[in-house]
C-alpha cells in the first residue's frame, strides 16, 4: 500500500521555495493536516495499530471523511506521514547546505539542526508504537523508501561534475542507500536501548546516534570506536542500559 509524502508544513511567516509569501490557503491545508496527524498519533497511542478506522480520526480531528481523503489515502498513509515529515525536514535541511560541502557533512549537519526534542520526538514515539505490525513496518519501509530516492536526486544536484554531466548512478544510490540504512540501524539501536521511553535524555541518545552512524559511514566503517570518550554517545548510552 502507498502511502502519501509530507513535505514540512509551513508556519505563519514562513517563506516556500520559491521565495513568495504563504498563502493563508497553505496554512488553512497545512493545520488541516497536522489536525489529522496528531489526531491519528493520539489514537494510535490509545489504540494500537490496526485498531482504529479513518472515521474515527476524522472524528478526532473535526473534519469530515471526504477531507481526510484529500490528505491521505489510508489510515496507515496517515501514520507514516509523522515519519515522512522528519524525513523531508531533514532533507530540507540537507538542501540548503553549501553546494561544495560534501555530502555526508551536509547530511550531518541536516540532523544536527533537528536536534529539538520536539521535532525527534514524534518519530521516536512512533517508531516505538509500530514496533511488531507488518502492516505498519511496510509503511515504514516506503517512507524511507521515498527518503533514499529524494537523497539520490539531492546528490545529483552537488554532481562534482556539473549539473548538466551524468552522475556516476552506482555512486549515488549506493551512497543513499548507505545513509538511509545507517539511520535506520540508529533508530534500531536506540529502541533496544531505551524503549518507548521519550525523555529529553533518551531523544538525546536518538540524536547523537544519527549523527554516529553519518560519522561511521564518513571513516569508511573503520570500526567502532576503542576509546568510549570518543562517541558523546556512549556515557549516556551506558546509563540507559543500566537504567
Amino acid at each position: 500500500m502507498s502511502t502519501s509524502t509530507s513535505p514540512s508544513s509551513p508556519t505563519p511567516g514562513s517563506v516556500p521555495a520559491d521565495g513568495g509569501p504563504v498563502s493563508r490557503r497553505e496554512l488553512n491545508k497545512a493545520a488541516t493536516r497536522q489536525a489529522i496527524t496528531g489526531s491519528t498519533l493520539a489514537l494510535l497511542r490509545q489504540n494500537g495499530p490496526g485498531n482504529f478506522t479513518v472515521e474515527d480520526i476524522a472524528e478526532a480531528a473535526g473534519i469530515s471523511r471526504r477531507t481526510f481523503f484529500n490528505y491521505f489515502s489510508s489510515t496507515e498513509a496517515a501514520i507514516a506521514s509523522v515519519t515522512n515529515g522528519f524525513l523531508d525536514s531533514a532533507l530540507e535541511q540537507f538542501r540548503r547546505r553549501p553546494a561544495d560541502e560534501p555530502i555526508l557533512e551536509s547530511a550531518r549537519a541536516a540532523l544536527v539542526e533537528l536536534a529539538d526534542p520536539m521535532t525527534v520526538a514524534p518519530l521516536a514515539e512512533l517508531f516505538g508504537l509500530t514496533q511488531g505490525n507488518p502492516l505498519m513496518a511496510r509503511s515504514e519501509l516506503e517512507a524511507w523508501d521515498h527518503c533514499t530516492e529524494q537523497i539520490v536526486a539531492a546528490a545529483r544536484e552537488r554532481s562534482p561534475r556539473g549539473p548538466e554531466a551524468e552522475p556516476d548512478e552506482l555512486y549515488v544510490r549506493a551512497l543513499a542507500g548507505s545513509v538511509v540504512s545507517c539511520g535506520k540501524a540508529a533508530m534500531d539501536v536506540w529502541f533496544r536501548r531505551c524503549g518507548p521511553d521519550l525523555s529529553p535524555e533518551s531523544l538525546a541518545i536518538l540524536r547523537q546516534l544519527l549523527i554516529d552512524s553519518m560519522g561511521l559511514l564518513g571513516s569508511g566503517f573503520s570500526g567502532p570506536p576503542t576509546d568510549p570518550t570518543e562517541s558523546s554517545a556512549n556515557p549516556s548510552i551506558r546509563n540507559a542500559e543500566r537504567s
